[in-house]
């Protein structure tokens, strides 16, 4: 009696956790949710990227420092600005254009309404 009362307990209990993990698989298959873990990816792949980014800039600047204090570049005491830009000189040149239409006709024939 005990035997039977021991395996109907199991298998009802095997039988609720496979039923709940089968409605979690579902639920993660339907259009809603791939749309949100794709979302998700997305900003954690663009929160990577920009770690990346920074990470990168901040390596390059270490290694421009290195370069300069190996090369013995020192850092100008003032920064240096631009020059103004050069303005082009522009020549207009008027050109007087001439239609070759002739009045109320529209194409070769005359007929044409477009």
């Amino acid at each position: 009696m005990f035997r039977r009362a021991f395996w109907f307990t199991t298998g009802a209990a095997a039988g609720v956790w496979a039923t709940n993990k089968v409605h979690r698989k579902l639920r993660k298959l339907q259009p809603d949710s791939l749309a949100a873990q794709a979302a998700d990816k997305a900003v954690e792949t663009g929160h990577r990227l920009r770690q990346f980014a920074l990470d990168v800039r901040a390596g390059m600047s270490d290694r421009e420092e290195q370069l300069h204090d190996a090369l013995g570049l020192a850092e100008p005491a003032e920064v240096r600005e631009l020059p103004a830009p050069r303005r082009a000189v522009q020549q207009v040149q008027q050109t007087s254009y001439r239609t070759t239409r002739t009045p109320g006709l529209t194409g070769p024939t005359g007929n044409e309404d477009h």
